[in-house]
């Protein structure tokens, strides 16, 4: 990919998405039972930029804040790790959450056959209600400069006026010669599929790089995974992904790589995991982590988009952005928590083929 220089560009990375705030019992309790609800900021496209200022580059994030207290937990979640929140639309708190909240969910982690839920309540968000016009992407992206791009499907399906914000910012993006991902992303409790395909499909066009699972790419492009029913997919047989991926790119040639992560669920925290990428007409396979023991499943695809995404953006092979998503997507289902806690050292040490052996 012919990605724009780092010392033309004030931000390696830039997201767009909704930073909520999640409420979670401690390990694998039951919201209805707990006393207690532990505080997790996290959002799908805030997850990436978190997650890479952590390895070492240079992010912002743009999304709607308030002023309230619920608001500085994100910004201060954000700055603590180098964040630039600067860009972000921060209005003022109307002081009972009629408008511009931040957004909450609930999350029980599930555990044997027991799965993990979100439950939502983030309607009538500061995010939700962002506008066109509002965020200037002409500084952002020409005087500022941004080398990537990363948003999604979740950012999408809040709202009209939110469709009309990454409509305009991918336009923006792609004038200025920025890499653009976009994580399809579905959530059927935000959106249907007949909307998601109805959005999404208009936006391709302006995209490098397309994330997501087998279910992401039917709910969202329409593409079947045949002979899978993904439901019920227990095993990591990649042939009919990559058939799927294969249609994808030969009907949208604009697309430059494509990540699919893998993921057999044998229980709540027993898990195959793996990924393959198609990259400019090859594909890579990530290295597979049967068995993987998973604390927190929650943020994995965003994991595993932070750490291919990183591997571009540091100038590494496709092969090795492929290992670095899948070791960083399994690192980060090991702590709880939506946003990454793992430092360079770890990943690099994992996409080696690290054991996890007692330091000391």
């Amino acid at each position: 990919m012919q990605m724009r220089h780092a010392k033309d560009c004030q931000y390696d990375l830039l997201s767009l998405g909704e930073c909520m705030i999640r409420l979670s019992p401690p390990q694998h309790g039951r919201v209805e039972f707990s006393p207690i609800l532990e505080v997790w900021p996290g959002g799908g496209e805030y997850n990436v930029a978190y997650a890479l200022s952590r390895l070492g580059l240079r992010t912002a994030w743009v999304g709607g804040l308030n002023d309230s207290p619920m608001g500085r937990i994100v910004m201060n979640h954000a700055r603590a790790v180098g964040m630039d929140i600067s860009h972000a639309v921060i209005r003022k708190w109307d002081g009972v959450g009629k408008k511009d909240r931040i957004g909450l969910n609930f999350t029980e982690v599930g555990v044997s056959k027991r799965s993990s839920v979100t439950l939502y309540d983030r309607g009538h968000s500061a995010t939700m209600g962002l506008q066109p016009g509002e965020i200037n992407w002409n500084k952002l992206f020409k005087d500022q400069g941004v080398r990537w791009l990363h948003t999604g499907g979740i950012f999408s399906s809040l709202s009209e006026s939110t469709r009309q914000v990454v409509a305009e910012a991918l336009k923006a993006a792609h004038d200025a010669g920025t890499i653009v991902s976009y994580d399809l992303n579905f959530r059927s409790k935000l959106w249907s599929s007949k909307d998601a395909i109805a959005t999404t499909k208009p936006l391709v066009p302006l995209i490098d790089v397309l994330v997501g699972n087998e279910e992401d790419f039917q709910k969202v492009l329409g593409y079947d995974v045949e002979g899978v029913d993904v439901e019920k997919a227990g095993a990591l047989d990649t042939t009919a992904f990559k058939n799927m991926v294969t249609k994808v790119t030969r009907d949208f040639k604009n697309i430059k790589v494509v990540g699919t992560t893998l993921r057999g669920v044998k229980s709540a925290t027993v898990n195959d995991w793996s990924a393959i990428m198609w990259h400019q007409g090859a594909f890579y396979d990530g290295p597979n982590f049967p068995n993987l023991e998973i604390e927190d499943r929650v943020g994995g695809g965003d994991g595993f988009a932070s750490g291919f995404i990183y591997g571009f953006l540091t100038g590494n092979t496709p092969q090795d952005c492929v290992n670095l998503g899948v070791a960083h997507g399994a690192l980060l289902m090991s702590t709880m928590g939506d946003t990454s806690q793992i430092t360079l050292d770890e990943l690099l040490h994992t996409t080696a083929g690290g054991s996890a052996r007692i330091k000391r």
